[in-house]
């Protein structure tokens, strides 16, 4: 890389850049990275990076809406706008994050568990008030309570190459 200068307040320069690129001032492919203890700012925009989509996640809470999921499946939003993938990147509620930018992020796997988190958080027992069940799938307890983003599907965590192998989870 090439060292570009110095900034006296780097988070908020990092706030700042992703800010931009959630409003699509800036690239959704480039990535930020911090690096506190190196004391580096690392801006990656280098082509064939591999980026995955994540939902964005803002106080505990998923950006995207109902209405998102509507106009979807519509093709167009409320103004009769076309709406598609490029407006939920363009809209900052889905963004790509790359290998090196998923180590500073905290993702949730499902909404469920920012919902278990957010119930954690103010003190309230989400598993209290259901009856036990011998069958049900035992889920590992939830201690973050600052996500960033959420898996679009617990499946795209294994990449769209792994995504097509039947039963990926099971050894031989």
């Amino acid at each position: 890389g090439v060292w570009m200068g110095v900034h006296r307040d780097p988070a908020n320069l990092v706030k700042t850049i992703k800010k931009l690129r959630r409003k699509d001032d800036i690239s959704p492919e480039v990535s930020v990275v911090r690096d506190i203890r190196e004391k580096e700012l690392r801006l990656y925009t280098d082509a064939g990076r591999v980026c995955r989509p994540l939902f964005i996640v803002e106080n505990q809470q998923l950006i995207l809406q109902k209405k998102h999921v509507n106009w979807l499946g519509q093709g167009m939003d409320d103004n009769g706008e076309p709406y598609k993938w490029e407006q939920l990147i363009k809209g900052g509620i889905v963004e790509l994050l790359d290998a090196e930018e998923e180590e500073t992020v905290m993702i949730s796997m499902t909404p469920q568990d920012l919902d278990t988190s957010r119930l954690q958080s103010s003190g309230i027992d989400p598993h209290n008030d259901e009856e036990f069940d011998p069958a049900a799938r035992l889920k590992a307890g939830i201690n973050a309570h600052t996500w960033t983003h959420c898996e679009i599907h617990p499946s795209m965590i294994l990449g769209v190459a792994a995504s097509i192998i039947p039963f990926p989870d099971h050894n031989q």
